[in-house]
């Protein structure tokens, strides 16, 4: 199978699945002691989780604490419910589903506009209540690059707080400077189920899921060892192949233009993180493609409708719909992630299977 769907989840880091097992010992071994634990195997597993907090820490700016979560939709909540109440939260229409969902829930949610290479514009103003300001780095679904300084700065002149999406960038580029960030290991080759929310020194948050405190007295729950000691490896490979990385994946995205020279790229090409590849067929029959049979055809390629259909609802991507992408054009779009571990090998027989199947559907 080849797989292309990097910005779903990338593949576990051999480096980080080794140190993974050091901690999963059973009986008879001695990494699977509690970290909030006073004896010797409780301050072990304690020790790594520090180890690693210093290694995620590294990928993010100075004058900051990581405080470890489930993932970045716990970390974001976190960020959003425990930032404050009342006022407004301004998040840019192409979020994810976890800011947005959430932002709604708290009630006061006041979406910004994006233009059509996929940019939040940055010369609308933020309501007068503004109590936080949310815009992700990289966009998970068309790859789009958001101007974070700006924003940031538009957050601070409006005396707000500036919450950053950073799940598709963190161990890919330098993490943009924000009040919080939150990012999910396993969009940079660590576990699933571990992240972090990242809090600028001298902010304080309120905790939102209480029984322990164990992490600052902000977030709640015994700590994996496991799951954030392989974290914190997969975030010491990211630093060290970072420019290795990026410079395969261009490598990449510039052989992928090539082979897919027929099709159109939703969102700016250059604002654009080049491991992801959101497109759609060109010409009269733009609409015409039934990507579920485009994947079912090519079922040993694995990648991701680019209308990113909600559970199967079928519903359109509210992210193609803000750049201003008719439902027929989203509906035909595809998604194609790469990165670390894709061959350009990969990627050749990857495209011709796509593109064949697809002129199958005259498109």
């Amino acid at each position: 199978m080849i797989y292309l769907d990097y910005q779903a989840t990338t593949p576990l880091a051999p480096e980080a699945r080794d140190e993974m097992l050091r901690w999963l010992d059973g009986p008879g071994g001695s990494g699977f002691g509690n970290p909030h634990s006073p004896h010797r195997m409780g301050r072990q597993a304690k020790a790594a989780i520090e180890v690693a907090r210093e290694r995620v820490a590294e990928l993010f700016p100075a004058g900051g604490r990581v405080i470890f979560t489930s993932g970045a939709t716990e970390a974001i909540n976190l960020a959003i419910r425990g930032s404050g109440t009342g006022g407004t939260v301004s998040v840019s229409a192409i979020e994810h589903a976890a800011v947005l969902d959430t932002a709604r829930a708290v009630g006061n949610c006041h979406e910004l506009n994006v233009a059509k290479n996929g940019q939040c514009n940055t010369k609308q103003d933020l309501p007068s209540d503004t109590r936080l300001v949310c815009v992700m780095q990289v966009n998970n679904e068309i790859g789009t690059i958001q101007p974070t300084v700006e924003w940031h700065r538009k957050a601070k002149s409006a005396n707000a707080l500036y919450l950053c999406d950073a799940v598709q960038a963190y161990g890919r580029m330098e993490v943009t400077g924000a009040d919080m960030v939150a990012i999910s290991a396993h969009k940079f080759h660590g576990p699933k189920g571990v992240g972090a929310l990242w809090l600028r020194e001298g902010l304080d948050i309120a905790e939102v899921q209480t029984g322990g405190g164990q992490e600052f007295g902000i977030r709640s729950g015994t700590l994996s060892p496991a799951l954030i000691a392989g974290m914190g490896v997969a975030a010491k490979e990211a630093k060290e192949r970072m420019e290795q990385d990026a410079d395969h994946v261009d490598k990449l995205w510039t052989r992928a233009c090539e082979l897919f020279s027929d099709w159109e790229l939703n969102g700016s090409a250059e604002a654009r993180w080049h491991g992801n590849m959101n497109i759609r067929p060109a010409g009269k029959n733009a609409g015409g493609l039934d990507v579920n049979r485009l994947m079912s055809e090519c079922r040993d390629v694995m990648f991701s409708a680019g209308s990113a259909c909600a559970s199967g609802s079928g519903r359109t991507s509210h992210v193609l719909e803000a750049i201003g992408l008719s439902q027929k054009k989203a509906k035909a779009s595809i998604r194609l992630g790469w990165g670390r571990y894709t061959t350009m090998d990969e990627i050749e027989t990857a495209a011709a299977k796509i593109n064949a199947a697809a002129k199958e559907q005259g498109v």
